[in-house]
């Protein structure tokens, strides 16, 4: 399984200007192949902070996600809010443990 963590700096209520962009992108992404987690967020604390959380079956499916048209479009949404940063961190998992 691998793991993902996008943290993406824009000023602060950008996020706002590509809800629908943000929204199309969730549910066309939590319906492909290989997908078992697709979820944004807007960091309480920092406005100006988000953040994609993504658990895929492998690194095939994020490579076929990465070429979506969908990802296309999203990617051009984003453009125009001018990100001022951009982190992404991938980590491959044997098993999942759960804390709960």
């Amino acid at each position: 399984m691998i793991i993902v963590i996008v943290e993406v700096d824009v000023e602060a209520g950008a996020a706002d200007k590509v809800r629908e962009a943000i929204s199309t992108m969730e549910n066309a992404t939590r319906a492909e192949e290989g997908c078992h987690l697709y979820a944004f967020s807007v960091d309480i604390s920092d406005p100006g902070k988000i953040r994609v959380i993504e658990r895929w079956r492998s690194l095939d499916d994020i490579k076929a996600h990465m070429a979506s048209p969908h990802m296309a479009e999203f990617n051009k949404a984003m453009g125009a809010i001018r990100p001022k940063g951009l982190s992404i961190q991938a980590y491959e998992v044997e098993r999942e443990v759960s804390l709960a």
